[in-house]
């Protein structure tokens, strides 16, 4: 006998996380221009972009599972925030740097594809 499907969760959710991720890496980004917060706007912009960051994720974690939800998040920020840096600032990467990276998107496949753990 098969186990009932895991409730669908809504695609707006999954778009407000892709709007969660987007956000914090804006900010995370943008932490090198603030010079340790010295900066008015540079700071004001990264407190905001954080602020929505995390305010999309309490409304995301209504219908998808916290440790996805987390690991998404995590996982898929820092891949982009890494490739930020290697694009736009100039950060290198190194043998070890791109193997964690891989592994990390890895990780997010794994449970994007495979976990029977989304909904809330």
């Amino acid at each position: 006998m098969n186990a009932p499907a895991a409730p669908q969760v809504p695609p707006l959710y999954w778009l407000l996380l892709s709007l969660a991720i987007v956000s914090e890496v804006a900010a995370t980004s943008g932490l090198k221009f603030t010079e340790g917060f010295t900066r008015l706007w540079p700071s004001v912009i990264v407190i905001c972009f954080y602020e929505l960051s995390f305010i999309l994720l309490t409304v995301v974690t209504r219908k998808i599972a916290v440790p996805v939800v987390y690991a998404t998040w995590g996982g898929v920020g820092v891949v982009l925030v890494t490739v930020v840096a290697w694009a736009w600032l100039g950060q290198q990467l190194d043998a070890a740097a791109l193997v964690g990276i891989g592994l990390i998107t890895l990780g997010v496949i794994v449970i994007q594809g495979f976990s029977k753990t989304t909904h809330a």
